[in-house]
């Protein structure tokens, strides 16, 4: 019996061994804790949390705001502050700055949740979800401007002429008229300026300033033989010490600009003698007056061109021959009594008719 006993009692423990052999294949993490004692088991299991759910593929539905946030408009402001005005008078002011749109062209906010707007440099994406590319500025291309033999006019009326100026580096033109103020022109844009449409015009530049017009010639071909915009500004408050218009160029948008002066006309150094003035225009000179007593006779009337005949002076009453002398005054004073009476002149007999030649008697 006691060895059926031992028997008995040695499956039992294989069996358990076999059991727990199973549970610690199922849970391999559970082999390196220790186990647990009476004081320190858990009395009950924690909760199963489920997995969360593989997020779905595709685009996912948005439901943030899909209006774009626009600030307005500001005044744009030059060196000193003061608002600028176009050539026509009218405030300029700057483009409104928008915010800006993510890769899925929806309105873009920081982490902070406050809107992002564009820069000069960071343009955002479009409604599209494609890049906005800013504005790259070109470096600019040396251009030579020559205007040889110039004239500038203000409104039809030339307030400058025989201008010849030879700009290596062409950036700016500055116009100046009294009644108006300095015009920069340019044929790139710069800030404050306003395009005008085919203002480069082969030989010639012209600009409106509002109701007025300026214009520089040049026997040579200014800027290029096709029509080309010119960018225009107004600075109405600076101010020269002169009355009348002037012309000049340089490289600065800041007073006082660079007024450099022409150079002189190579022709104008060697004298021409002009033609003579045609006789028709010549002036009429005064005749000395006459000694007393002596008037000068009326000169015949000429035509256009002819020589005016010379009027000597004569004695005052001289008249032809065989004409009665010019009548006394008749605040003439009177003779004294007893004074002969004038006589009238004794008139001259006329001679005796020829007499008959021999030949023609009988």
């Amino acid at each position: 019996m006691e060895r059926k006993r031992e028997v008995l009692g040695s499956l039992v423990v294989m069996a358990v061994l076999a059991m727990c052999g199973r549970v610690w294949a199922q849970n391999p993490a559970q082999q390196q804790q220790p186990a647990a004692t009476p004081s320190t088991a858990p009395t009950s299991a924690p909760p199963a949390v489920k997995p969360a759910a593989p997020a779905k593929k595709g685009k996912q539905p948005y439901n943030g705001p899909k209006d774009i946030i626009e600030l307005p408009r500001t005044p744009m402001l030059d060196e000193e502050g003061k608002q600028r005005l176009d050539p026509d008078g009218k405030p300029m002011f700057n483009p409104p700055v928008k915010q800006e749109r993510d890769r899925n062209g929806h309105p873009l906010f920081d982490d902070k949740g406050q809107p992002v707007f564009q820069t000069a440099t960071d343009m955002g994406y479009d409604a599209k979800g494609k890049k906005i590319n800013g504005k790259k500025e070109k470096e600019a291309k040396t251009i030579s401007v020559e205007i040889s033999k110039g004239t500038l006019t203000v409104d039809g009326m030339i307030g400058k002429a025989r201008l010849n100026y030879d700009i290596k580096n062409f950036k700016y033109v500055y116009l100046y008229a009294p009644w108006i103020g300095t015009v920069v022109v340019s044929n790139r844009s710069f800030p404050g300026s306003k395009a005008q449409p085919n203002a480069f015009n082969q030989n010639t530049l012209t600009v409106t300033v509002e109701d007025h017009q300026f214009q520089v010639y040049s026997e040579k071909t200014i800027l290029g033989g096709k029509p080309e915009p010119a960018y225009v500004a107004v600075d109405r408050d600076f101010k020269l010490s002169t009355q009348y218009p002037v012309m000049g160029y340089g490289s600065t948008l800041k007073t006082p600009y660079a007024w450099p002066g022409a150079k002189a006309t190579p022709e104008s150094k060697a004298y021409v003698k002009p033609p003579p003035l045609p006789v028709s225009l010549r002036p009429t000179m005064l005749l000395p007056a006459c000694p007393a007593g002596q008037i000068r006779q009326t000169a015949k009337a000429t035509l256009p061109g002819d020589e005016t005949p010379s009027a000597p002076c004569v004695p005052m009453g001289a008249g032809k021959q065989g004409t009665a002398p010019a009548a006394a005054p008749a605040d003439a004073t009177p003779a004294p009594a007893g004074a002969p009476s004038p006589t009238a002149p004794e008139s001259v007999p006329a001679p005796p008719p020829p007499a008959p030649s021999a030949g023609l008697e009988g």
